[in-house]
């Protein structure tokens, strides 16, 4: 389990396991395929980068490896988006998704602006 102290490592495990569970859902319930494993992917990739910028080789790479990390949320939120639109999952179970989304991404714009700040 992600220590507690590192909030955004947390926020973000916790975000990919939902996007994991909703996946398997959309699969087995939907029969829904392409937009799954789009979101899949760019939910799941948040916070592996986010662990990778846990090491990065220097600030400008943690810089980069955190604005990736942004770019995926962000992405996550169009096919989270793109899926209640098209009425493939109600709205009621993607409010809790979409919440936790839009706070790693403020979190991530947030660490991203500091940093460049300090660099």
């Amino acid at each position: 389990m992600i220590k507690s102290e590192n909030i955004i490592q947390q926020k973000t495990f916790t975000l990919a396991v939902k996007v994991i569970r909703l996946v398997k859902s959309l699969e087995k319930e939907q029969k829904e395929y392409v937009l799954s494993k789009q979101l899949m992917r760019s939910g799941t990739a948040i916070g592996a980068l986010v662990r990778e910028a846990e090491h990065a080789e220097s600030k400008k790479d943690f810089i980069h490896k955190m604005s990736i990390s942004l770019k995926e949320a962000n992405e996550t939120r169009y096919w989270l988006d793109l899926l209640e639109e098209s009425k493939l999952i109600s709205t009621e179970q993607l409010i809790q998704l979409q919440k936790e989304n839009t706070e790693v991404i403020k979190i991530l714009a947030s660490i991203v602006k500091s940093s460049k700040n300090n660099l």
